[in-house]
């Protein structure tokens, strides 16, 4: 049974960046596919970044082009690189695994599941 604790977050301003780690516990690291969610006040938590075990990367369209999803099999931890932050990014980070080959969009789906990190970005 694996367990991810987020870590990173923080306030930093538009335009800036932030990179978030998600390490897990248990020894099949590599089996995991992985995704970040979020959840902003008020909203329904979306899906960010997805990676799959053969690190096929998947991205909501608010996410492409900004933020990088990767993973370090050997450290055990999923990383989500942030760059050129928005207001509209604030919210709660959470990271999921399950064992499955690519990893689905639906919070719901994941077995694992991570207590979140604050990230706000302050315009």
């Amino acid at each position: 049974q694996a367990q991810l604790v987020e870590s990173g977050g923080g306030l930093v301003q538009a335009g800036g960046s932030l990179r978030l780690s998600c390490a897990a516990s248990g020894r099949t690291f590599s089996d995991y596919a992985m995704a970040w969610f979020r959840q902003a006040t008020g909203k329904e938590r979306e899906f960010v970044a997805g990676i799959s075990r053969s690190e096929m990367t998947y991205y909501s369209d608010s996410a492409k082009g900004r933020f990088t999803i990767f993973r370090d099999n050997a450290k055990k931890t999923m990383y989500l690189q942030m760059n050129n932050l928005k207001p509209e990014d604030t919210a709660l980070y959470y990271c999921a695994a399950d064992f499955s080959l690519i990893p689905g969009r639906r919070w719901g789906q994941y077995s694992y599941r991570g207590q979140g990190t604050q990230v706000t970005v302050s315009s």
